[in-house]
């Protein structure tokens, strides 16, 4: 799904740039209220699974293509829409800068494709409908399998309008579309089902990260509650993220994703869609330790961004010095 520089124009770039900037600035805000003690090591862990976990990418049978998961709705169901926005972006801007999976120009247009429309939309209004406060793992697939096909469905025709609106290419519009849906509604069944998978194993060993409404996280302003059996958690994510940084050049499919099937199917050229800056300091992750390196480089990302958050949160919090004013009695 990422979008390649090859496919986007400086301006549909600065337009989807500043859309991408003016959500970021709100997702900040939000977060800044939050309270949850445990937000910003899950954050980071979770931006680090995710980067880890969108190395994978598994093989459609019969079409010769592939995918890999976003991790958007899985995020948001873990953190909250805005805190899952801020992470998945961190995830795209490292992919960007270090591993040149997505290019700058192209950078706001993945953003909106791809973090905003699972966070911002999938998730609030088809996932949370669905699932409610449940935790029963029935519910829960339900809910992840229909946010996720949504979530590839609507980023998949975004990536379609802005490549026509751009004008770069001479793909028609409407054959585009008859590849680019189909495909990415079978990635978004796949991603579905290991989003719902993954969110059932952390309702059967720690429900309430399930649940973000503001009554729930009021009762846990104390941190005592957020704290408890919060570790194992966060370790398992980190080992899945180790295993799969490490083996992704061993399970991962060599099949050209969604985007690039799509392209070649309409133009008869996928590489129009993956163009590598000859600049990229570890181009399409061809390091081994590059799954480690990227999810590092998240976490540090996210851990920055959110402790400045945070810590501006604090001092305008703060309470001001009072004066203190003795008034002379007059007798």
């Amino acid at each position: 799904m990422h979008m390649a520089d090859a496919l986007v124009s400086p301006p549909v770039a600065i337009a989807s740039g500043v859309v991408a900037a003016a959500l970021l600035a709100v997702a900040s805000r939000q977060v800044r209220k939050d309270t949850r003690p445990s937000l910003i090591p899950l954050m980071g862990v979770l931006g680090a699974f995710v980067f880890a976990a969108q190395m994978i990418n598994f093989s459609i049978p019969g079409t010769g293509s592939s995918g890999h998961i976003i991790g958007g709705v899985l995020v948001a169901a873990l953190v909250g829409p805005w805190a899952a926005f801020l992470t998945i972006c961190s995830v795209l801007i490292i992919q960007c800068l270090v591993f040149a999976d997505g290019g700058m120009l192209a950078l706001g247009c993945n953003m909106i494709n791809m973090a905003a429309v699972s966070t911002l939309l999938a998730y609030p209004f088809i996932y949370k409908p669905i699932a409610r406060k449940s935790t029963k793992p029935w519910r829960l697939m339900l809910a992840s399998v229909a946010a996720c096909m949504v979530a590839l469905e609507v980023g998949a025709f975004l990536v379609t309008v802005e490549t026509e609106a751009s004008g770069i290419t001479a793909l028609p519009m409407s054959t585009f579309l008859l590849f680019m849906l189909p495909i990415h509604l079978v990635i978004g069944l796949g991603e579905g089902l290991a989003t719902g998978a993954v969110l059932s194993f952390v309702a059967a060993s720690r429900p309430d990260l399930l649940i973000s409404d503001k009554d729930y996280v009021g009762n846990l302003k104390s941190g005592k509650q957020a704290k408890k059996r919060l570790w194992p958690v966060l370790a398992a994510f980190c080992v899945v993220a180790i295993i799969l940084g490490i083996s992704y050049t061993w399970i991962a499919s060599g099949d050209p994703d969604g985007l690039e099937w799509s392209i070649a199917r309409v133009a008869g050229d996928a590489e129009m869609g993956s163009i590598t800056p000859p600049t990229a300091i570890m181009p399409e992750y061809q390091n081994s330790f590059s799954g480690i390196v990227g999810a590092t480089m998240v976490i540090i990302l996210l851990w920055a961004l959110t402790s400045l958050i945070v810590r501006h949160n604090d001092r305008r919090h703060r309470p001001a010095t009072q004066k203190i004013v003795v008034k002379n009695d007059k007798h």
